[in-house]
């Protein structure tokens, strides 16, 4: 199961982008609800490492389960 960066808590730090070692984690576009940059996961690609949750110094950005629902993407 892939992990989820919640796009509306999402702060655009950046940390995990670099950590991530299958490169699963791209910018959003534009801002989210509270005005900041966001990233989002390619549940596809991520091989639930954990990695990013690990790096992410935003509580609450990133969950260790899938869910689309509370994470924008590229494509939606």
């Amino acid at each position: 199961m892939a992990y989820t960066i919640v796009t509306d808590i999402c702060e655009g730090v950046a940390e995990c982008v670099p950590a991530c070692p299958v490169a699963c984690i791209h910018p959003g576009g534009g801002a989210n609800a509270k005005g900041t940059p966001w990233f989002w996961i390619d549940f596809d690609v991520c091989i639930d490492c954990g990695v990013c949750l690990e790096v992410c110094p935003v509580a609450g950005a990133i969950l260790p389960e899938e869910r689309p629902a509370l994470q924008k993407s590229a494509s939606r």
